[in-house]
């Protein structure tokens, strides 16, 4: 990376995210197409799982078959399909800010190095990804469960005593206070992964060091999801509408006998279509919050002074790492270590050459 370093806008790192993403486009899609292959595929088994048990079920199956296969669904669900796809997932986010931080840097990167590079630290991004889950998602669903239930018994007591409008209020300010909730703590955990993979910590110290680098810039963030989400709906829009119509002009889609396949299938083309809008779209935000990090890095931590010591030579680089050597924090908190005076260059070279494959630095190193 030769431009300077500098505060960025969020109109500049938009900007830069689009660079990026169009530069390696097969390689980031290539990343991000792995979860949604493995969720397609699951939801491919169920689909053809329900046609070929829904004669089955709807015929003269005794209860007990029907509750097993029940039981057996729910089984594979929570044991085999949940833990995988949110390994998969996990691993794809962490390779997606590999790639990013690489490509920020100047460095070379390949789908099959993403993957090599993060699969190592596996189940730490793994246990990230689930505290992300819980923190973002269960809490908050589970409050507004218990306050359904509590709803449930408190609403015949409070229509009696006139008091209906008020618990009503009540709901609503506590529904607005959990999705708030919601919001504010993914906002606080968005840098998290870009922290647990280029600096090489634990998940716990990147939540809380992404709770430190989030500060003055969730509102830049915030909005980078609104567009995410803006940017995820037109797409899905413009693939489903098409598809929909196309399967209206089947041969025989309005017939009694084939309704419930028509059904089926155009539940697998709407969820298909929003997965491979996922594909496309996840890529801009593992870009983007790459480019976040080390804004916030250079706002709170003085990032791009390092790297001008550096490319004059006052600091000396971490040296290539051996075969199966664990990778330093990359530009990390600790102090910086002083060259030697033999190990300084007298005119160090303004553009440095790119490294090559064997002498490759490494993630979150310079070029």
């Amino acid at each position: 990376m030769d431009e300077p370093l500098h505060p960025s806008s969020l109109s500049e790192i938009l900007d830069r995210t689009a660079q990026i993403y169009r530069a390696r486009f097969l390689v980031f899609l290539g990343i991000a197409v792995v979860p949604t292959a493995a969720l397609v595929a699951f939801a491919a088994i169920a689909f053809v799982g329900l046609l070929r048990l829904g004669p089955i079920a709807g015929g003269a199956a005794s209860p007990a078959l029907v509750g097993l296969l029940g039981v057996t669904f729910g089984l594979g669900l929570f044991l085999v399909v949940l833990p995988t796809l949110l390994a998969v997932t996990a691993l794809a986010m962490a390779a997606m800010s590999h790639a990013a931080a690489r490509i920020f840097m100047g460095q070379a990167v390949s789908i099959r190095d993403s993957y090599k590079a993060v699969w190592r630290r596996g189940w730490s991004y793994t246990g990230l990804f689930a505290f992300e889950i819980v923190v973002i998602w269960v809490v908050p669903f589970a409050a507004w469960f218990m306050l359904t239930l509590v709803s449930a018994v408190l609403v015949p007591l409070t229509q009696s005593a006139g008091g209906g409008g008020f618990l009503v209020l009540a709901g609503l300010l506590v529904i607005a206070g959990l999705v708030t909730y919601g919001f504010w703590m993914a906002l606080r955990l968005s840098l998290a992964f870009p922290v647990c993979v280029v600096e090489q910590i634990g998940a716990w110290d990147a939540v809380k060091r992404s709770a430190t680098l989030t500060l003055g810039s969730k509102g830049r963030i915030l909005l980078l999801y609104l567009l995410g989400t803006a940017l995820n709906w037109l797409l899905a829009m413009a693939i489903v509408l098409p598809l929909i119509f196309l399967l209206a002009l089947l041969p025989g889609a309005n017939s009694p006998e084939h309704e419930q396949m028509m059904g089926l299938l155009s539940i697998f083309v709407i969820y298909g279509s929003s997965f491979a809008v996922q594909a496309l779209t996840r890529p801009v935000y593992g870009i983007a919050l790459i480019l976040f990090y080390y804004d916030q890095r250079i706002r709170q931590e003085g990032f791009d002074i390092e790297w001008l010591m550096l490319r004059a030579g006052l600091v000396v680089p971490p040296q290539p790492l051996a075969e199966g050597a664990e990778p330093p924090a990359a530009f990390a908190d600790g102090p910086v270590e002083t060259a030697s005076a033999p190990a300084q260059e007298a005119n160090p070279p303004d553009h440095p050459e790119p490294p090559t494959e064997s002498t490759a630095p490494a993630l979150g190193e310079p070029a």
